[in-house]
């Protein structure tokens, strides 16, 4: 017993002895070799990638509004103020990826930057930059911001549509203020949605560990492309349990695109309704198929429409990459801009099918359409905004008008529920018996109005 402990102490030391660094003319740790083999590693990689990964500082005052209840305004005498004003300081902190050295863009998720009067951005080499906010879209939670600085590296980005379940990932970013850290994993899942994290959902989901301050972070393969922004995580305990979310990186990128173009997100819209291809639902149409989404009802004059798109296809896949769900869907289309050009698989009565697509633009109700969301809502233009439904124009005398909404409100809930786009607006009305309350955010304050 003695002498294989011996024995095995023996190995281990001339392990040991032969796994000790070996710096190189550059002071660069050479490979470790064993037994002439060099040892795998991930650093080599992650030499090229780490300088591309930055931390985001955010800070800001958070202004919030109550109204004065009127007992209260009577008591203190016709001065007394209608509202009363709360600020409050507060300081966050995040992860990003540049992905233009030259221009200093850098990818980050809109939850870590959202109401930030300051933000900075500290590069790996300690550099501290002051970074501006291009544009962000609250749905998709992406924002992208600029730096003013010499000497960055970019990162390499990679096709996600090419992942598959069981890829090696790697996080990256600045959990809890640490300073950057790695973690590794595999891609556990993709197509991840329903999960009422962001209104667009179309997750990677991977066990690579990502924490508070992850958010916007790098998530790569081993090659070192960039795949997705880390994102959220579910923490029943406070803390990782091995299941992250990530948006894939073509997503990403197909905003940030428009954001650099337009200077804002002009989602393009399909115009269908529906939900996921169940098993139920493909026994009942004879299919071998069980993942798609299943077209309930074509909106008439919209993109779908026109490319000849009807109630009961099933579409199970865009540009050639299959679909999960219905979801998935929603997602992929939402991410493209207005205008662009999409073939559609789909499955009608039993035999395959492409439509070729043009995507309507963003969604927006004319003051005509937004009767028949509502009665109340007569008179009122709205369209999709950040966080919600915005109202971008009401007629004088019109029920919106007698409603007390005004131009520029932003619808984001109704009766409790959270509401960020026209669609989910129209969902949450159709067939509403009686008052509904909705919730607004006017400038910095937060009101109910009541549609009766």
């Amino acid at each position: 017993m003695k002498m294989k402990h011996s024995v095995l102490s023996a190995a281990l030391l001339g392990a040991a002895l032969s796994l000790t660094p070996v710096v190189s003319q550059a002071g660069i740790p050479a490979p470790q070799v064993q037994d002439g083999q060099t040892m795998p590693s991930l650093a080599p990689m992650l030499q090229k990638v780490t300088p591309a990964v930055v931390s985001v500082n955010v800070s800001g005052v958070q202004v919030s509004k109550q109204r004065v209840p009127d007992m209260f305004r009577f008591f203190f005498g016709p001065n007394a103020p209608q509202e009363q004003v709360q600020k409050r300081p507060f300081r966050g902190l995040g992860s990003g990826v540049i992905i233009d050295a030259k221009k200093g863009y850098i990818i980050t998720n809109h939850h870590v930057i959202d109401n930030a009067d300051d933000i900075t951005v500290g590069l790996i080499d300690g550099r501290e930059v002051p970074a501006k906010l291009i544009g962000s879209d609250a749905n998709a939670d992406v924002a992208l911001l600029q730096i003013k600085a010499k000497n960055l590296t970019q990162i390499t980005v990679a096709d996600s549509d090419m992942l598959r379940v069981g890829d090696y990932a790697v996080a990256i970013g600045n959990p809890f203020g640490l300073g950057q850290t790695v973690t590794s994993g595999i891609v556990s899942a993709l197509g991840r949605s329903g999960l009422g994290i962001e209104q667009l959902e179309n997750f990677i989901q991977t066990d690579a560990a990502i924490n508070s301050g992850n958010s916007g972070g790098a998530l790569v393969n081993l090659r070192g492309e960039l795949i997705g922004i880390n994102t959220a995580i579910v923490a029943p305990s406070g803390g990782n349990v091995g299941i992250g979310f990530a948006i894939p990186i073509n997503m990403v990128r197909n905003l940030a695109n428009q954001i650099i173009e337009h200077g804002e997100v002009r989602r393009g819209v399909l115009g269908v309704s529906g939900r996921d291809l169940s098993p139920e639902l493909a026994k009942g149409f004879g299919l071998d198929t069980k993942h798609g989404g299943f077209v309930g009802e074509v909106t008439p004059d919209s993109a779908a429409a026109k490319a000849g798109m009807k109630a009961g296809d099933i579409i199970v896949s865009i540009n050639g990459k299959n679909i999960r769900s219905f979801t998935e869907l929603a997602a992929r289309i939402a991410s493209l801009g207005a205008g662009a050009k999409v073939k559609l698989g789909i499955i009608r009565d039993g035999e395959k099918k492409t439509l070729n697509v043009t995507l309507g633009e963003a969604s927006q109700v004319a003051e005509k359409g937004a009767a028949e969301l509502h009665p109340m809502l007569a008179g009122a233009a709205l369209k999709d905004g950040k966080g919600g439904v915005e109202i971008t124009d009401v007629a004088p005398n019109s029920p919106a008008a007698v409603s007390d909404l005004q131009k520029g409100d932003v619808i984001v809930g109704i009766n409790r529920k959270k509401i960020r786009s026209l669609n989910a607006l129209r969902k949450a009305l159709k067939d509403k018996q009686g008052a509904v309350a909705l919730k607004v955010r006017r400038g910095d304050a937060y009101l109910f109005l009541v549609l009766r």
